[in-house]
């Protein structure tokens, strides 16, 4: 075959690129410099060429204009740093095949380069424009529009270049990560991404409602079923017939429930409730949960058999601490989505803060950090975000005159790297937002219930009365939490605001 074609103004670069392309078995040429490559790629037959984004004289960028004025057609691979991940995007709407962040893992590389060089003429004329709009995805939200994953860590993209191949196909697909990593927003990035992107997407929350109004809700119902069933009801995977379906909090499905989704997944018909006749259904099904679910299995809780029909492809979103490089996007991310939402103007963040962001330990994942970000956008009155305006473990709090004042070195300095500070700000909560256990009020000699209401309760009036949140903070099933209310108002005992799912 035909000799790939790299270029890079580093020596170490071109070095270990070619060197993992030939332990591939690929035949490589090096360049050190674009104007010197497009020298040669005017005089010789190459099958692809990968370049980095940033050299002396000549960008990289202007080496893929040129490449792709004298041959469109052929696949280009950019190399890129962090830092210039809005070229990246720039990049592929000129014509980019895909790009890789440097430092670059091995297998990384040569998964995309055999992507390309796999590819018909025809199927690369496609991807590009496609992978544009990916990156920018990843990358750019504006305000109202669908969420998309922003990242720039060669783990996560390897892992979207994985769902990416398995979108077109209707197997089903299991994401098993802990709460806040994005699981909803995976889902919906493997239907954008399949031939059913123009069918509808359905979510359903399978902790949020009663098993008898699940099975309704999933399967429908015949006029006159039950009492109440007034109209014929098309339940949800009749809603999504020719798209996808999403089964968020699966392991949280009852046994008798569990028995009909698997029919469903076998036959690919539903029964509803009351009625004489199966109705086929064309769906994909991509279920979620922040369990490891097959210890559910092991326990009794959750069928054997359905798990294997669910875990036809199994995906991991990894939690944000285990991928700290993307915190810098998220959150400069984060600062200008919620400056958009609020029509404030977008404010730099301190390196102080920025610092702070990158040690903490983020249990609560991407969507802890979201809201830290939305919150400094609102309290800071100047032009870069203090660590105060964070309002996290080990942070001091703006003082009356509205200036940040760091933290002191010691408990609380340590506390906003570990993520463990077990002191409370002024206002009777820790760095998180959360309240701490004197502004609850606990105190020794109460009993392990009454602790457990005054918790329960905190954390509602912390989310706003939102059940379904406060049910995730607290790292219950909303069920369980549903049950707690309804024991404390058979008690004459409720939260004195309203709430809601």
């Amino acid at each position: 075959m035909n000799p790939i074609l790299i270029v890079d103004d580093e020596v170490e670069m071109r070095i270990a690129m070619s060197e993992t392309l030939k332990h591939a078995g690929y035949p490589v040429e090096v360049s050190h410099n674009a104007i010197d490559a497009l020298n040669k790629f005017k005089k010789n037959v190459y099958a692809m060429v990968v370049t980095d984004m940033t050299m002396p004289k000549r960008s990289g960028l202007e080496l893929l204009k040129d490449i792709k004025a004298l041959k469109p057609e052929m696949p280009v691979l950019m190399v890129t740093a962090y830092a210039t991940i809005d070229t990246a995007i720039e990049a592929m709407k000129n014509g980019a095949f895909d790009y890789i962040q440097k430092p670059f893992k091995s297998d990384v590389f040569t998964f995309k380069v055999d992507r390309a060089l796999n590819m018909s003429k025809e199927e690369r004329a496609h991807a590009a424009p496609r992978a544009a709009a990916t990156v920018e995805e990843r990358s750019v939200v504006g305000p109202g529009e669908i969420k998309e994953i922003v990242t720039a860590d060669e783990g996560m993209l390897h892992m979207l270049g994985m769902a990416d191949n398995i979108a077109r196909s209707k197997a089903t697909v299991l994401i098993q990560s802990e709460s806040g990593t994005g699981k909803e927003l995976l889902a919906r990035f493997i239907h954008n991404r399949s031939d059913r992107a123009d069918g509808p997407f359905v979510a359903v929350n399978c902790a949020a409602l009663p098993d008898t109004l699940l099975e309704s809700e999933l399967f429908g119902h015949r006029k006159g079923a039950f009492t109440g069933a007034i109209q014929d009801h098309k339940g949800r995977f009749e809603q999504a017939h020719a798209g996808s379906i999403l089964l968020d909090e699966i392991s949280e499905m009852a046994l008798p429930l569990q028995a009909k989704l698997l029919r469903v997944l076998q036959e690919y018909e539903v029964d509803r409730i009351g009625g004489k006749e199966p109705i086929p259904v064309d769906v994909r099904v991509i279920a979620t949960t922040n369990r490891e679910l097959f210890s559910y299995v092991e326990q009794g809780k959750f069928r054997e058999d359905l798990y294997y029909r669910l875990n036809v492809i199994p995906l991991k979103l990894p939690p944000l601490r285990e991928r700290k490089g993307d915190i810098p996007l998220l959150a400069d991310h984060f600062v200008k989505m919620h400056a958009a939402k609020n029509a404030r103007k977008a404010v730099s963040i301190s390196g102080e803060a920025m610092e702070v962001l990158c040690h903490y330990n983020w249990r609560g994942n991407v969507r802890e950090l979201e809201n830290v970000m939305e919150r400094a956008l609102l309290l800071c009155d100047s032009k870069e975000i203090q660590p105060p305006h964070l309002m996290m473990s080990g942070v001091a709090l703006l003082p009356a005159n509205g200036k940040a004042t760091p933290a002191k070195a010691g408990k609380g300095a340590k506390g906003a790297r570990s993520g463990k500070d077990k002191t409370a700000g002024a206002n009777g909560k820790n760095g998180s937002g959360h309240s701490s256990a004197n502004a609850l009020g606990i105190a020794v000699g109460m009993s392990m219930k009454d602790v457990e209401k005054k918790l329960i309760f905190e954390t509602l009036r912390d989310t706003g009365g939102n059940r379904t949140q406060a049910a995730k903070v607290l790292s219950i099933s909303i069920r369980t939490l549903r049950n707690k209310l309804n024991e404390y108002a058979a008690e004459g005992d409720l939260p004195d605001f309203e709430m809601q799912d």
